[in-house]
């Protein structure tokens, strides 16, 4: 015969202890109170392995999430070890290698080109390491920007090199008149007093006195754009584009050797000196153009002076203080 639960009540009548056997409900108690004490210790296990203890896949995942962290934070080291060579190559690319050829320095905006659109970083948002992980991702991305447009820069200096024996031919590179012909460097470049209108004018080339007939040669190689008499300002007057942005000017001849088209080597005579248009005296005026901008011609003279014959030259350019036109 099956055991079955019993439990104890006092019986008032008999005025006695009994036995009474457990009833349906009893049972449902009974299991209820069995399985509520069950899941007690369970949880409380749980809670307490959870809080207290660590598991082995616990452990490797710390372990796992440490390294990365050591990870993320040498690649951030790495990336500020980039950008400050990334910074020196473009120094070197402005002050040396675009120096060298007289171009511009590559433009900031293009240098460091700016980013914009959505949310790159919205997919890596909502884990613990979010934000470290997005700041990476984009010191990653502006490094990679700033590459291309150093690479781009490069290209241009790579074309310029290429093109290096045309552009030493098309500067601007001696002088115009021999120094055996030069009566006196009459005007410098800079401010000086109008021999016709008398006030203070900024002169834009130099003048160099010489005979009516002394030879004028062309600066660097190039191609005649103008060759035209006027009977002021200029007069007769020769305007040779070399390339590479360079253009230089021959004003007041007394004739003029060379017509419009015409292709011109370094030392051609393109003409002679003279005193046409608004002169006072015989002399050459003499203008190189950068890029559309008058700069001084001084600068260029590097081929055919000494050191000592270009500080004297600079020092009978400073000594007028009249131009001669």
């Amino acid at each position: 015969m099956s055991k079955r639960f019993h439990k104890i009540r006092y019986n008032e009548q008999t005025l006695r202890m009994e036995e009474i056997p457990f009833a349906l409900r009893d049972y449902v108690f009974f299991v209820v109170r069995k399985v509520a004490v069950f899941l007690a210790i369970t949880l409380g296990s749980i809670y307490v392995f959870d809080t207290y203890f660590e598991s082995p896949s616990d452990r490797t995942q710390r372990r796992e999430l440490a390294f990365l962290e050591m990870q993320l934070e040498r690649m951030e080291g790495e990336f500020d070890n980039l950008q400050v060579v990334l910074e020196d190559i473009s120094g070197r690319d402005d002050a040396i290698y675009r120096s060298i050829f007289g171009v511009d320095k590559y433009p900031e905006h293009l240098r460091n080109p700016g980013v914009g659109g959505f949310d790159r970083g919205r997919a890596l948002r909502g884990y613990s390491h979010s934000e470290a992980v997005i700041s990476a991702e984009a010191r990653l991305a502006e490094l990679q920007r700033k590459m291309v447009a150093q690479s781009r820069s490069f290209d241009e200096v790579f074309d310029l090199a290429k093109n290096q024996t045309e552009l030493l031919k098309s500067i601007p590179a001696i002088q115009p008149v021999r120094n055996e012909d030069l009566k006196r460097m009459a005007s410098g470049y800079g401010y000086r007093i109008h021999p016709i209108y008398k006030v203070r004018k900024m002169h834009y080339g130099m003048d160099f006195s010489a005979p009516t007939g002394t030879e004028i040669f062309a600066t660097g190689d190039g191609e005649v754009i103008l060759a035209k008499r006027t009977y002021n300002g200029f007069g007769r007057h020769v305007i040779i584009r070399h390339g590479f942005g360079y253009e230089t000017l021959y004003a007041h001849m007394s004739k003029t050797l060379v017509k419009r088209g015409q292709k011109i080597k370094r030392g051609e005579v393109i003409g002679l000196v003279g005193s046409t248009g608004t002169s006072v005296a015989p002399h050459l005026h003499y203008e190189v153009r950068k890029d559309g901008r008058k700069v001084n011609p001084a600068q260029y003279y590097f081929n055919d002076l000494t050191p000592e014959q270009y500080e004297e030259m600079l020092e009978k350019a400073e000594d007028s203080n009249q131009s001669f036109d």
